[in-house]
């Protein structure tokens, strides 16, 4: 199971968003790069980057970041306000190991089908950012008739392999991953699920490990805030490998 340390980047910097609230932000970093180097430092081969100036439609790109951060030894997974093929060649271009699609993978099947016949399941994943059982769009601004089995089963129809799932309620809080919903969704739709959101404690993390279905987790705020070092996140997701 793959630790996947978060980097969201708005306006350059690096933040972390309650529940994905844009008005309750904590800024950790101004210089995304530093933070990147210390997670590959502390043992990290892929990093989650995130930019949420995208996700809100807001003008930045932040692909220079991207760039910049894929010289390093590491994988990237991007996403964020990539609505369209040529924005997803441009990230894929930009040094982006796999990028996340989220609100078009709703509102437009067809490109994400699109996408994975261009680019290869490996390179697509899709966001299943679901509040109060239902899947949001538009940074979780919006929300729809959708439930994550349901979207899960129709994007794995059309081919697409990995699948983050996040509780937004949880994101950015530490109160925990939902993890009994995470297992499900990977159980009844066969993707590869990737963990996100609440990630608090080691426990959660080898939970997610013992199951064999979970493929990842993203962290975030756990590790800004020192709840849990990267060191024992590897570690947990090994032990739980080795225990499922």
């Amino acid at each position: 199971m793959i630790v996947y340390p978060a980097i969201d980047l708005r306006g350059g910097q690096v933040v972390r968003l309650k529940e994905g609230d844009p008005n309750r932000q904590t800024v950790f970093s101004s210089n995304p790069h530093d933070t990147a180097r210390r997670w590959i430092d502390e043992g990290a081969t892929w990093l989650h980057m995130v930019n949420l100036d995208g996700a809100f439609q807001q003008a930045n790109s932040n692909l220079n970041i991207l760039q910049q951060t894929a010289r390093l030894p590491v994988k990237i997974q991007f996403g964020g306000g990539l609505r369209s093929l040529d924005e997803v060649h441009q990230a894929l271009d930009s040094g982006a190991s796999r990028v996340v699609l989220g609100t078009v993978a709703v509102e437009n099947p067809d490109l994400l089908t699109a996408a994975v016949e261009q680019f290869g399941a490996d390179q697509i994943a899709v966001a299943l950012d679901a509040r109060d059982g239902k899947v949001t769009t538009h940074g979780w601004q919006n929300q729809t008739d959708l439930t994550p089995i349901e979207f899960g089963r129709e994007i794995a129809h059309r081919g697409v392999r990995h699948a983050l799932f996040t509780d937004v309620r949880r994101d950015g809080t530490l109160i925990g991953s939902n993890v009994q919903e995470t297992i499900f969704l990977g159980r009844e739709t066969g993707l590869q699920v990737i963990a996100s959101g609440g990630v608090s404690s080691v426990n959660e993390i080898q939970q997610l490990a013992r199951s064999g279905v979970v493929a990842g987790v993203i962290i975030g705020m756990a590790l800004y805030e020192d709840r849990i070092t990267l060191a024992e996140a590897l570690l947990a997701a090994k032990a739980g490998e080795h225990a499922g």
